[in-house]
């Protein structure tokens, strides 16, 4: 069972490792893809948790134009992480605009814009008033812990330990209706707003859908499927509000207004832009961001699964149709839902990844440089024995385990940076093996290939690394705005561009790499015993005393 204790460490997928972002302009193109082609556009707004970020790309699934703008982080306090309300639009229709002027310089038409997507990050929480349109508070983002001490209280309430069955997640700071208790219990403005019926409610895709279609004129207020199974308040089983789970948060739904549900990929529900060079196209689709990367890596089939190899890893394994509450450390979601049925995901969180870099670099001054983790590991053939049990903050999925430290096991008189830069990559690997035999536990399904994306994914010693671990190919895209595809992938759905999901399962594969297993089953099993065996040895560093204080 999730603790929050570990949840409140989880990190962004922002990744580390890539390089610092570039705009993307149509002239940037290879001289082969320069040329406009007949044939349609599609723009994605991809709103994450340190930037915003709109790309225009061809129906083939080629960028051809891209502007990102970088937010301001706000924590006034320890475990804090707040963001403006207004800067997140402002962001946005910043990027929109710049985006779609190198489009249009390039001599390209607006009128070649035949929709848009949108994704943004999940379980961030947001509160406005209905009759204003205002914000009545910071924008509480996910990685937030202020909510430590009430998810504690929650857990001890009648009727915590049957949540998990509803709504496919635990009791922890990572969703966003513990958010909104802190909020009516802390901010006089939203329990008064709330009192007289005037609070809105919603995570960032509402905040964004209801303002870039005109806000309190036209009052667009929706969600779609993926965001809203991350609030806690929707039946995973219905997918519709659920009076138990709002009942158990004691919210009242006579006094809240809460966004409309529908399907990730919709001609109608998500309105159009009310302004700017855009103004009058449509928005046809909705998705959490890793719920976009499945899509982006047209993850359509059961037993399909992708890994974003960020500061941090989230991984989802497609389980079709049918939900699965996991029993083995996991949380069970909605992938997505492009047409009439929704599909479910198993998702499983690393909280070190990208950041295990990081720590060489700046605790260790391995390099200057994170991108030259690949050139420090490629210095020897192997770890060298050496296992690094990166468990800076505990262990995540599938292990949870809140009493571990980091560990080094294996060093000799021998060992190099390269040993243990060769260790920080595998880490990686072991946990993304673990979080994967779970999945199968789970869900019945055997994964057949592994698809990823994220800045650590550019290595390769990473990567052929985890195809050795795992037994399984690994494909990594040239492409890398895997997350902004998907949500063109599904609004170009929403109108027929797309019309066969399997069709669509060569985009973006051409010029990609597979890495395949290189080592055998044997040696990669016994790999595994012994990652299993430091997971172990790694337990009981810290008392219960020191797990509460961290």
């Amino acid at each position: 069972m999730m603790r929050d204790f570990v949840l409140k460490h989880v990190l962004s997928t922002d990744v580390d490792t890539d390089e610092p972002p570039k705009d993307l302009k149509p002239q940037d193109l290879p001289q082969e893809e320069q040329e406009p082609k007949k044939g349609r556009y599609i723009g994605a707004i991809d709103q994450g948790t340190t930037s915003s970020r709109f790309i225009i790309f061809r129906d083939d699934g080629t960028p051809v134009a891209s502007h990102q703008v970088e937010l301001t982080r706000i924590c006034e306090h320890s475990g804090w992480h707040e963001e403006n309300p207004e800067e997140i639009v402002d962001s946005v229709e910043k990027c929109m605009d710049q985006a779609t002027k190198a489009f249009t310089t390039a001599g390209y038409s607006v009128s070649d814009i035949q929709t848009i997507g949108l994704t943004s990050q999940r379980e961030t929480a947001l509160v406005w008033d209905w009759e204003t349109g205002k914000p009545l508070h910071n924008a509480i983002a996910w990685p937030d812990t202020r909510t430590t001490p009430l998810v504690r209280e929650l857990k001890q309430k009648e009727g915590a330990e049957k949540l998990q069955e509803l709504c496919g997640l635990p009791l922890s700071t990572y969703s966003s209706s513990a958010k909104l208790v802190w909020l009516l219990r802390n901010v006089p403005e939203v329990k008064e707003a709330y009192d007289n019926g005037r609070l809105a409610f919603g995570t960032v895709d509402t905040w964004l859908l209801y303002n870039l279609n005109g806000g309190k004129e036209n009052n667009v207020f929706v969600t779609d499927v993926t965001n809203a199974s991350r609030t806690m308040f929707a039946n995973l089983h219905t997918l519709e509000y659920d009076d138990t789970l709002l009942d158990f948060f004691g919210i009242d739904r006579s006094k809240i207004r809460l966004p409309k549900i529908v399907a990730s990929s919709h001609e109608s529900a998500f309105g159009s832009m009310a302004q700017g060079p855009l103004k009058g196209i449509k928005i046809t689709s909705c998705l959490g961001d890793q719920s976009a990367a499945l899509v982006g890596h047209c993850a359509f089939s059961p037993g399909q699964a992708k890994n974003t190899y960020g500061t941090g890893c989230f991984l989802l394994y497609n389980v079709g149709n049918t939900p699965v509450i996991s029993k083995h450390g996991l949380l069970a979601t909605v992938g997505y839902q492009l047409g009439d049925t929704p599909v479910y995901a198993l998702e499983g969180s690393i909280a070190v990844a990208g950041s295990g870099v990081s720590f060489l670099m700046n605790n260790l001054g391995f390099f200057r440089d994170a991108r030259k983790i690949n050139d420090e590991a490629a210095t020897v053939s192997d770890s060298g024995g050496c296992v690094f049990v990166t468990a800076f903050s505990g262990l995540f999925a599938p292990y949870w385990i809140d009493d571990a430290k980091g560990t080094i096991f294996g060093i000799s008189q021998h060992t190099q940076r390269g040993h243990i830069a060769r260790a920080t990559l595998e880490a990686v690997c072991f946990q993304t093996k673990a979080i994967l035999d779970a999945m199968e536990k789970d869900s019945g399904e055997r994964l057949k290939e592994l698809a990823v994306d994220g800045g650590l994914s550019n290595s390769d010693i990473c990567m052929q690394s985890q195809s050795d671990i795992i037994q399984l190919p690994i494909e990594r895209p040239k492409m890398h705005e895997i997350t902004a595809l998907g949500a063109a992938i599904a609004a170009g759905y929403a109108l027929g561009i797309y019309k066969d999901l399997d069709a669509l399962r060569g985009m973006n594969r051409s010029n990609g790499k597979v890495f395949k297993p290189q080592i055998a089953e044997t040696d990669s099993a016994r790999m595994y015993k012994q990652w299993s065996k430091a997971v172990e040895m790694s337990r009981g560093w810290l008392d219960n005393s020191a797990i509460n204080a961290g």
